[in-house]
């Protein structure tokens, strides 16, 4: 039985960056924890609502706005596996 563990990880694109929800705030949006040390409110999109279930603690990519920087848009959500792989390798820091 295979672990997975050689499976790809989406690393962030330029401009993308590693956080940790730390709150939820209702009507698609959370709080999140940015590695680069900024607090936003990030933005669920329509293409992950439904589809994607978000909850605290999670470990989410986001790309932050160019025009207001405490805000950013959910691009990717790692699964325990993934986020936990992430922390070893030190990108994450919970």
């Amino acid at each position: 039985m295979s672990e997975g563990t050689n499976t790809e990880l989406r690393m962030p694109d330029e401009g993308e960056v590693f956080a940790v929800v730390t709150g939820m705030l209702g009507a698609n949006r959370i709080e999140v924890r940015c590695m680069d040390g900024t607090d936003r409110t990030a933005r669920i999109p329509g293409r992950m609502q439904k589809r994607v279930w978000i909850r605290e603690g999670d470990v989410v990519l986001v790309s932050p706005w160019d025009w207001q920087d405490e805000k950013a848009d959910v691009e990717w959500r790692y699964d325990n596996r993934a986020a936990d792989r992430l922390r070893e390798e030190g990108h994450v820091q919970s």
